[in-house]
């Protein structure tokens, strides 16, 4: 493809050199450049593109996208935003696949994979044919790719959906991370709906400030293409995103909504509650756990109803799924129940110990530890809230990265005494498991949190293989023998 047909719609400040040039590929990557590639300098924490200029050329670049002028033979495209240009000119470099498809996003601290998986459940029950693109990975077609980041990076995303179009998908839903906002990784797309699911503590180690957090979520919604944009009514910055966006409309339990949910019963087998979606009322049987699952259930009716889906198929599609990977799954039940879930926030593990407390009859008993590197400040936040809401906590590591795994714990730990003494400490994550089902009795329910579905533990920058229900199952099969 030519190069002006690339940089087209791309805030660009000087063109030096060639434009009428033929491009093969496109990298942000200098080991990964190739005869005929566009390299886009990219700046980051650690790193600036820029100082890889003449190894990409060595490598056969024709042209590079920068925002400053370098000393090079290469064409150069000077922007103002290198980021911002990567996704538009990724866009154009694969046929622009989001104009011919329609696009749902979905953004917010929790929620965002559930949601997305439901309104995927709705969609195919109503004969649509969809993509899904989020953190347990993308799913299309005959397709499954490993997850790599919830949104992935421009050039993957426009390619991707390129392929999703070519195999005749024609709506994808997609889960928008606030990091992806921020770098502009979804800059230019046009989405048919929109949809917000809350605000709450989480990624402080990056955005700094919870405005700042908050100001990277709303970001989507000013600077995207949006026809309908769904919020939550029972969210500060939901409604304040209903105040902003005139095609805003809102679900909710609490607060007056346009779609809503009353009679809401917590059950062993999932949550019964009667839908109003838009003053078509319907009785509802989700197989999912809590109350927060209802919000989801609700963002994603809305969503579909906006789509033009029957209510009746509506419910059909709430109904059809069965569970999310890693999202409150229960991996056994017996005398007592085991769970994994991905609650790795404050809010996110307030939500899950309430969901699970109507459903247990004896000890609730929650195994769950911190990330390394990552938003200390959480840490004691989340050990308080299990030492509030659980009978009995066992702290452990999570993916510790680059941190002691006991420094993390101690900081829980504080946090854990604040509200309780019914404790445990136990460092390796399979041996935490082992003794919360040793210690469980009938009636019990034992939480497993952090992790849910990841496939490894980061130690040290190595990814060593790990998963919390091989591991229970694992555990399980040697205490049956």
């Amino acid at each position: 493809m030519k190069l002006e047909k690339i940089i087209a719609n791309t805030e660009v400040l000087e063109i030096v050199g060639n434009k009428d040039i033929e491009v093969k590929d496109l990298s942000t990557d200098s080991n990964s450049v190739t005869a005929g590639s566009l390299f886009i300098c990219l700046n980051g924490k650690d790193y600036d593109g820029h100082s890889f200029i003449s190894q990409v050329e060595r490598y056969g670049a024709v042209a590079v996208i920068c925002e400053k002028k370098l000393e090079t033979s290469l064409t150069q495209i000077i922007v103002r935003n290198s980021r911002k240009a990567m996704s538009i000119a990724a866009a154009n470099f694969f046929g622009n696949p989001d104009r011919k498809m329609k696009l749902i996003g979905v953004t917010g601290t929790n929620g965002k994979t559930t949601t997305t998986h439901l309104i995927t459940s709705i969609l195919m029950r109503a004969g649509v044919k969809c993509g899904l693109i989020g953190t347990l990975g993308t799913f299309y077609a005959d397709t499954y790719l490993e997850p790599s980041l919830t949104t992935p990076d421009p050039i993957v995303l426009h390619k991707t959906l390129a392929d999703m179009y070519e195999k005749g998908v024609e709506t994808v839903i997609m889960e928008i991370s606030a990091h992806a906002v921020y770098l502009d990784k979804v800059s230019g797309l046009r989405f048919e709906i929109a949809v917000f699911t809350n605000l709450s503590h989480d990624h402080l180690d990056f955005f700094g400030t919870m405005e700042n957090y908050k100001r990277a979520k709303l970001k989507f919604f000013r600077e995207n293409e949006c026809k309908y944009v769904v919020t939550n009514s029972d969210d500060a910055t939901g409604r304040e995103i209903s105040g902003i966006i005139k095609q805003a409309l809102s679900y909710g339990i609490d607060n007056p909504a346009d779609v809503f949910a009353i009679k809401i019963k917590e059950k062993t087998y999932g949550t019964d509650f009667v839908l109003n979606l838009f003053d078509c009322i319907y009785n509802i049987k989700l197989s999912l756990i809590g109350r927060f699952n209802v919000y989801n259930a609700l963002a994603a009716a809305t969503v579909s109803a906006l789509y033009g889906i029957p209510t009746e198929k509506v419910a059909e599609g709430l109904e059809d799924l069965k569970g999310v990977s890693g999202r409150l799954e229960s991996v056994y039940s017996g005398d007592y129940t085991v769970y994994i879930d991905y609650a790795h926030t404050p809010d996110g593990l307030e939500k899950t110990l309430t969901a699970l407390r109507p459903v247990c009859c004896g000890r609730l008993i929650c195994v769950f530890g911190c990330g390394g590197n990552r938003d200390e400040k959480k840490r004691r936040v989340m050990g308080a809230i299990s030492g509030k809401l659980a009978d009995f906590t066992v702290i452990t590591t999570d993916n510790p990265r680059f941190e002691d795994p006991m420094d993390i714990i101690w900081e829980i730990e504080k946090g854990v005494l604040e509200k309780s003494r019914n404790y445990v400490i136990v460092q390796d994550r399979a041996e935490a498991i082992k003794y919360a089902l040793s210690s469980a009795a009938k009636g019990d329910v034992v939480l497993v949190a952090g992790k849910g579905s990841e496939k490894y533990q980061d130690i040290f920058g190595i990814k060593h293989l790990y998963n919390d229900k091989d591991t229970i199952e694992e555990i399980l099969r040697g205490k049956n023998k």
